[in-house]
């Protein structure tokens, strides 16, 4: 869990000190868990500082996600790390129903063989397969 926390310390000159300190105690709650990931789990997994308040806040804000995996994968391309990279991609589909999520759609579904109404996501890796 230390290599982690180590390698949230890229992220730390694009964020405030107290969205960086919230980041770290809920990542590390996370890593605990068992079971479903809900903002209430988060905050029963949380030291000081993890409220269930704090993780409402933190998600409330508009965060650049996007910046923050590029600098992640930034930190770890190195010009010492030349050589062959694949991009590794997974799609998982999660039913769901009601009307009122935002992404609700429909997806095809390999499990039950049909398009089902849900949630698509899409998971990416990058790896050296030299290091792997």
């Amino acid at each position: 869990m230390n290599e982690i926390i180590t390698t949230l310390e890229t992220l730390r000159p694009t964020l405030s000190a107290t969205t960086f300190r919230q980041l770290t105690i809920m990542i590390e709650a996370m890593l605990a868990m068992t079971g479903r990931v809900t903002m209430e789990g988060i905050s029963r997994w949380t030291e000081k500082g993890g409220s269930y308040r704090t993780v409402q806040r933190f998600f409330n804000e508009t965060h650049s996600w996007s910046k923050w995996n590029w600098l992640l994968i930034k930190a770890q391309l190195s010009e010492k790390l030349l050589g062959v990279w694949i991009l590794i991609a997974d799609e998982v589909v999660v039913t769901k129903a009601g009307k009122h999520t935002h992404g609700l759609g429909k997806f095809f579904s390999s499990i039950q063989n049909q398009p089902v109404p849900g949630l698509c996501f899409l998971s990416l890796a990058l790896m050296n397969v030299a290091s792997r």
